[in-house]
């Protein structure tokens, strides 16, 4: 008989695990390890640490305990060998790529990426002679053309910001290794519960850890995972340019991990339940979220994702003037730049996801105007859906 716990779920792991522990005085929680830096009487020890010869801390930009613990959390959760965290998504996102890619080097990614990301495409990497090729993002034959083209690293987005558009994963990375190109996903709105890219051949999974991972709208950070060579290029990359993860952050990150499964199982349940609700609205033009069976890329989320995520978006009749008379009759709902946590937001790209672009760069990545994000919180599921009929309701005509 095969031993569980050698293989702990999800579940288990978001609780357990990396806290080998014991900690400080026989703590059972992770400590709060706020010291800059670590000292040594043995000087050999000292400088075997400082090398990497020999596990421990030297300093807090570098290495620290409490982050330590939350990157091997995350790691677990992703089936990764190492991970390196970060103070922000996109701190993340843009060490990732300017440690991978230099001068002359060609890369492909698909045009409507999270709008931060969209902007590292298309202002600060040619800034440095690094070509962007930008693929529509469900024309697997021209993302593949691309590759073919020319390519150091394909940069995957699924379920994407904020049309829940879904990438076949398995497929592109097996064009981008035949070219020798690396592959680095954005994991965020799926969370390693619902999706785990690594297992699909991804190089590389990266997260905005102040969504989903954070869980409660009160905490920034990034995560990047994957195979150790990888990952400790980025890790050296980050501890020179400095975008470390603080330990309290680090602290508040594992406490919202312990029950990220609980979470996302809940928002996988009520994304669901909403989607269907305004697939079936005659007030709404067009609901975006892979777990309609009738919707874009369904199929492809059926056999990569185990749930669907926590994100919808949709698009109502009426344009934006609608929308800024509809958000605020929402009761149950921030209205707000964030997503991923336990209260339901919304709010429309122009203002969230995308609100560094311009309206007619919007358009071109396909995102309408009048669409609205909807992350979907906790609550109880009937009243959200009591709240978006109410706000329809009392907008029609508008």
């Amino acid at each position: 008989m095969t031993n569980k716990t050698e293989h702990p779920g999800m579940g288990t792991t978001a609780v357990w695990g990396g806290e080998k522990g014991p900690f400080w005085e026989r703590s059972t929680q992770v400590p709060v390890v706020s010291s800059v830096s670590f000292g040594y009487t043995d000087m050999e020890k000292w400088m075997a640490v400082g090398q990497g010869r020999a596990p421990g801390h030297i300093y807090s930009r570098n290495t620290n305990p409490t982050v330590r613990v939350f990157e091997d959390k995350v790691r677990l959760l992703e089936g990764a060998e190492s991970a390196v965290s970060f103070a922000s998504g996109m701190a993340a996102i843009s060490n990732v790529l300017f440690c991978l890619l230099s001068p002359g080097d060609r890369m492909v990614s698909i045009k409507d990426s999270y709008g931060g990301t969209n902007r590292l495409f298309t202002e600060f990497m040619p800034r440095f002679n690094i070509d962007v090729a930008l693929c529509d993002t469900t024309d697997h034959d021209k993302i593949e053309a691309s590759v073919a083209a020319g390519c150091r690293l394909l940069y995957l987005e699924s379920p994407t910001n904020p049309t829940l558009k879904v990438v076949d994963i398995e497929r592109l990375v097996r064009v981008a290794h035949s070219h020798n190109a690396v592959v680095v996903v954005d994991n965020t709105f799926a969370t390693p519960i619902n999706q785990q890219p690594l297992s699909l051949g991804a190089d590389l999974v990266l997260h905005s850890a102040t969504k989903f991972l954070g869980g409660h709208a009160d905490v920034l950070g990034g995560v990047v995972c994957g195979g150790k060579d990888l990952v400790d290029r980025i890790y050296h990359f980050r501890e020179i340019t400095g975008a470390a993860l603080e330990p309290t952050a680090a602290y508040q990150l594992l406490r919202s991990l312990k029950t990220l499964h609980l979470r996302v199982r809940a928002q996988n349940q009520n994304a669901l339940a909403i989607a269907t609700f305004l697939d079936g609205h005659p007030e709404v033009e067009a609901v975006f979220y892979p777990g309609l069976k009738n919707g874009e890329g369904h199929e492809i989320a059926v056999q990569q994702m185990s749930g669907f995520g926590g994100v919808l978006s949709f698009q109502v009749k009426g344009g934006m003037q609608r929308v800024k008379k509809l958000l605020p009759l929402l009761k149950y709902a921030h209205r707000a730049a964030n997503l991923g946590a336990v209260e339901t937001i919304a709010g429309p790209p122009a203002m969230t996801s995308h609100v560094e672009c311009t309206a007619e760069e919007r358009a071109a990545m396909g995102i309408p105007e009048s669409l609205i994000r909807y992350s979907v919180g906790i609550e109880d599921v009937d009243d959200l859906i009591t709240d978006l009929d109410q706000a329809l309701e009392q907008t029609v005509g508008s």
